[in-house]
């Protein structure tokens, strides 16, 4: 019994020397995430299609069962929305193909103009699809949360391609007024998204935002401690990424989160020692 956890990157200036050693060559700053986390977020991806050998770096630096949940271009997503893009999508495809087994999930983050009334385009899209992967949809569109038919039928489109859908939780986030700039910022960017936690696949994948202050983080995901666990007792193979609004400590509270499921389910694989931040001597 396995629960994968992780967070939105793996390398972070605030973890260099607190979690991570520092210095660390770019070819070394996944290997050391990993000894942490087994999972995290390709949001990278996002923003560019990576060179293969960047992708191949990636892999070198993971063991077979590490998590990569990578996410669409927003060429692909946001610009062209799902259409006219088989071209991007073959080249997309291509570059991360060295993850292999790692690619455990693509992932699809639409826009929050992404409407019902686009979930014609989103079917179709997902049909356009090799199956050779496993893919997983972020809507942002209040409907799809508010309007029981649209999230119906957001439901039955992603049962068609056995496909999960993510939620973002930010309660936590929005639950009170933020206290620091972090939050600040957070609270014009991030969305305001309900808590959802139905899992439609054996492979369901949670987003959790919570805020700068831990306490109020680990109590915000008090919820997900208990669903994580039916989960598992179910025999599903959840995957946990734990943000905060500075994400300075999500390192740290990513395993926190581990280890609070564990306390209840002890026969989950516990995850690696941490590489140490300095060097071993011998005395």
């Amino acid at each position: 019994m396995r629960l994968h956890v992780g967070c939105a990157m793996w390398t972070h200036a605030p973890w260099q020397g607190r979690f991570l050693p520092h210095p660390l060559p770019p070819g070394e700053r996944l290997r050391s995430y990993a000894t942490w986390c087994n999972a995290v977020e390709g949001n990278t991806t996002f923003y560019a299609t990576p060179a293969r050998s960047t992708v191949e770096s990636w892999a070198r630096q993971t063991t077979s069962d590490f998590r990569f949940v990578v996410k669409l271009p927003k060429s692909i997503t946001h610009e062209r929305r799902l259409t006219g893009v088989d071209e991007e999508l073959r080249s997309f495809l291509e570059a991360i193909e060295p993850l292999g087994p790692r690619t455990h999930t693509l992932w699809i983050q639409l826009p929050g103009s992404f409407a019902p009334t686009n979930l014609g385009i989103l079917a179709g899209f997902l049909r356009r699809l090799p199956r050779s992967y496993r893919y997983a949809v972020e809507v942002r569109h209040r409907a799809f949360f508010d309007d029981a038919r649209s999230e119906r039928l957001l439901e039955r489109v992603l049962a068609g391609a056995d496909a999960e859908w993510i939620p973002f939780d930010t309660t936590a986030l929005f639950q009170s007024p933020p206290t620091s700039d972090a939050e600040r910022e957070a609270w014009t960017k991030k969305p305001r998204m309900p808590r959802r936690s139905s899992a439609l696949t054996d492979r369901p994948i949670i987003r959790y935002l919570g805020r700068d202050a831990n306490a109020r983080t680990i109590e915000g995901w008090q919820q997900w401690i208990g669903t994580v666990t039916e989960w598992l007792r179910e025999g599903r193979s959840p995957t946990v990424f734990i943000h905060t609004p500075d994400n300075a400590d999500a390192l740290m509270l990513a395993r926190r989160f581990h280890d609070d499921v564990r306390a209840r389910l002890p026969e989950i694989e516990p995850l690696p020692e941490p590489m140490p931040t300095e060097p071993l001597t011998l005395f």
